[in-house]
């Protein structure tokens, strides 16, 4: 299990956006695809990411004086560019799992996307990835 790489766990089929996505299009885009971390890109290069927790931080608390017409308005307006992290910690595809997970574990986040050299994203691995391969294995050494 060690020497598994990211490049054979990750998900290749990444859900990316725009740092001109809106707000809302971004959380739309979180709910209808069932995921948790969006990989900002431009002309296919990893420039941030954002995560449900920023969208749930950027969306408003109930101590606001505007009206829902009002508030609404305001977020559609707010693009993901103000509220992503740019640079986010990355992986090469090249990568070990033991290396992913280690690097989560110290960082403390759940999800990195993968670059190749030119930082152009090739995919993502996230720790639900990780514990398809613990379950896999652990499957397997039962069945001995």
């Amino acid at each position: 299990m060690k020497q598994a790489l990211v490049k054979d766990w990750m998900t290749r089929q990444v859900v990316t956006i725009s740092s001109e996505t809106s707000l809302p299009e971004a959380h739309r885009l979180m709910v209808a695809k069932k995921i948790r971390r969006l990989p900002v890109t431009k002309m296919g290069r990893l420039v941030g990411i954002v995560t449900r927790g920023d969208v749930r931080g950027a969306e408003a608390s109930g101590a606001t004086s505007l009206n829902m017409w009002e508030l609404a308005y305001i977020l559609s307006k707010l693009d993901v560019q103000k509220i992503m992290t740019p640079n986010p910690i990355t992986i090469s595809p090249e990568a070990t799992i033991a290396a992913a997970a280690k690097m989560m574990m110290d960082k403390r986040i759940s999800g990195l996307p993968v670059v190749d050299s030119g930082n152009n994203l090739v995919g993502i691995i996230t720790e639900s990835d990780i514990f398809r391969l613990v379950a896999r294995e652990w499957t397997e050494e039962e069945s001995y």
